[in-house]
């Protein structure tokens, strides 16, 4: 693993600890404050709505943009969105916070900072191993967000107050700034051409926005399922304390962290799409099933097992689209791809907090799961259309 690698994956598994924490912290926060899972729901999709926005405008253009004044600008929206967040708490300035900040409900990357730094991943890294280098990148960054998801029960455990804890977003922003600074990025800061275009060719075009509308469905059903909702439905439906639902959903991220590794393995024999279909699907039944489960000890058996396959598609996801684009359209199609994911998933919490809110059974659950297990089989005849169409490449 080369200087620049490692400084990248380094600063996305600073923001993952960030990200965990405020994962947990921002839905406890809102509900000392008063508020019901609706609120929590409302704002999870204000600030799903705001990086989504950002993200794409940045993506869209970032072959005429230089990526270290954007990485730049980005940690200072971070600093400022923790202060933000740490100083004040009525709910009309948290939902413009979170609509015009960095904040993110989960330890699942939706920000400005994702197109930038998986372009760069692809430039630096030859084909074929761009699917282990982006497991990699999420394995650790998926670990991390893992620990700030436990360090989340420590107000909790010590009876402090939860406000501060979202000053961890605004150092992590430092943090992330200082690793910018050092990373030697040439090729992205080089003056542009205005020959440049913005965006995806023609060529490009079809494939990418095929398959984002198909992870669209995906992340519909991911945004009802969040690591905040998850928490509140743990603490509502089977009375399980901040520290052990902190400690439960550690579990399930680690678990989704180490089965990354096996990911690059599997898809060098069965290629890309197999990899991520045979996977996510018995993940989403796992899930499914979850809310039926007459105990405890089932329940979260069930969820185990679904974290245990869930991410396993993320780095063949990503290896999948620098594939499709050459290199100058890599952030696009790295954004186009994840900010409509975004905008999906924003619609999903606060029709979640609804269900939570009307029923304690856990329905949010399964409509969540049922839309991504639709997604995967989409997913499997798209992929095999594609791959047929490209000559029978192994991604298929």
């Amino acid at each position: 693993m080369n200087g620049p690698v490692f400084l990248i994956i380094l600063a996305r598994s600073l923001r993952a600890v960030a990200d965990g924490v405020v994962s947990v912290a921002m839905p406890l926060h809102l509900l000392r404050l008063g508020h019901g899972p609706f609120e929590v729901g409302l704002l999870a999709t204000a600030t799903l709505l705001g990086s989504a926005a950002l993200t794409l405008t940045v993506g869209w253009w970032s072959a005429r943009l230089h990526m270290r004044s954007v990485l730049m600008a980005g940690c200072a929206l971070m600093i400022a969105t923790g202060i933000a967040f740490a100083s004040i708490d009525a709910l009309w300035f948290l939902l413009i916070a979170g609509a015009i900040g960095t904040l993110n409900p989960s330890i699942g990357d939706t920000s400005l900072f994702l197109p930038m730094e998986q372009a760069r991943l692809a430039d630096l890294v030859p084909a074929e191993n761009r699917t282990a280098i982006f497991a990699r990148y999420s394995l650790f960054a998926t670990l991390a967000g893992a620990g700030g998801t436990l360090a989340a029960a420590l107000p909790d455990r010590f009876g402090w107050p939860l406000a501060p804890m979202f000053l961890i977003y605004a150092v992590v922003g430092v943090g992330m700034a200082i690793i910018y600074a050092r990373l030697l990025l040439p090729a992205a800061d080089r003056a542009i051409p205005t020959t440049v275009r913005a965006g995806l060719s023609p060529a490009s075009r079809r494939p990418i926005l095929i398959l984002s509308s198909l992870f669209c469905l995906d992340a519909l059903g991911g945004g009802f399922v969040l690591q905040s909702l998850l928490a509140i439905w743990l603490f509502d439906r089977f009375g399980l304390s901040v520290t052990q639902a902190t400690q439960t959903l550690f579990v399930m991220t680690l678990l989704g962290g180490l089965s990354q590794l096996a990911a690059p393995w599997v898809a060098n024999r069965i290629g890309l799409v197999n990899t991520m279909v045979f996977t996510h699907l018995p993940a989403n039944l796992f899930l499914l099933a979850a809310p039926f489960a007459p105990t405890i000890e089932i329940a979260l058996g069930l969820l185990f097992l679904r974290s245990a396959l869930s991410s396993m598609d993320v780095a063949p996801r990503t290896a999948l689209v620098m594939s499709l684009v050459p290199p100058e359209e890599r952030a696009a199609a790295s954004s186009v791809t994840a900010v409509p994911r975004s905008l999906a998933a924003a619609a999903a919490p606060a029709i979640a907090g609804w269900l939570m809110a009307a029923s304690p059974f856990g329905w949010f659950v399964v409509v969540g799961a049922g839309l991504k297990a639709l997604y995967d089989v989409l997913l499997l005849i798209v992929g095999r259309r594609l791959a047929r169409e490209r000559g029978g490449t192994d991604f298929g």
